[in-house]
């Protein structure tokens, strides 16, 4: 801080760097420091003035971090990849074979602390799931699944095991195109008091949502028909700021 970096919004871990055109990040995490910026000579001033603080130990360019692989392109930028660490996670959950399934829990799905037998390993089921959580990072899809396995660390039964097994079955998305798709409905006077409809959204990146809305509508529709006229047009004009942006 006192060397005029502050901390990022969306990562506590991270403190940004930006002065005269020039950007350096610095990410902590515990003992390990990843240091980047747009200027060789900062980024290496900056290691100097840190190792004046404490010792440091320079591992030069990144190859593995936190599960991210980083792989050299031809052309300059690095492929940020989770490929081994997903890998190294299926062999020590011994299903390297196993087929995928196309959704990631079930909707019927309602894990509980009670009703089944509990596990033979709990170790296996906390690491597993404690790995789960570095994979989001790359998957965020699988997010909601993974907070609901980590619920029940302390005492994992048959069922939430075989939850878990689900969200390693589940496939990567990365090979989708990344198009947009959006997707509308309606729920025709579904208020009791006020008779208005309420419109629902959601718009996508490939496999990633990154716009959704529940809202009701300003007027009173007349029929199912025109709710859902009314929430389709709101829908349309949502995906074209979206894609604009």
């Amino acid at each position: 801080m006192k060397l005029g970096f502050i901390h990022s919004r969306c990562d506590h871990s991270l403190f940004v760097y930006s002065k005269q055109g020039t950007t350096l990040y610095d990410l902590v995490y515990v003992d390990d420091i990843l240091i980047t910026g747009s200027s060789a000579n900062l980024v290496h001033d900056l290691i100097n003035k840190l190792h004046k603080a404490f010792a440091l130990k320079k591992l030069g360019t990144p190859e593995y971090f936190l599960g991210i692989e980083f792989v050299p392109q031809k052309n300059g930028p690095l492929l940020l990849t989770q490929i081994k660490y997903i890998k190294d996670l299926l062999d020590r959950a011994k299903m390297p074979q196993d087929n995928g399934v196309p959704t990631l829990m079930l909707s019927t799905c309602k894990l509980s602390k009670h009703g089944s037998q509990a596990v033979s390993n709990p170790h296996l089921y906390r690491s597993i799931v404690g790995a789960l959580q570095y994979v989001t990072l790359t998957r965020p899809d699988i997010s909601y699944s993974v907070n609901k396995a980590c619920q029940f660390m302390l005492s994992p039964c048959d069922t939430h095991w075989a939850a878990v097994r689900r969200i390693i079955f589940s496939p990567s998305a990365t090979t989708q195109k990344f198009s947009f798709r959006a997707y509308s409905d309606s729920d025709w006077a579904s208020d009791p008091y006020d008779r208005r409809s309420t419109s629902s959204s959601c718009i996508f990146l490939g496999p990633n949502l990154i716009a959704w809305s529940s809202k009701k509508q300003s007027l009173v529709t007349r029929s199912s028909t025109e709710a859902k006229y009314r929430t389709l047009a709101h829908t349309t004009a949502d995906l074209d700021r979206v894609s604009a942006n």
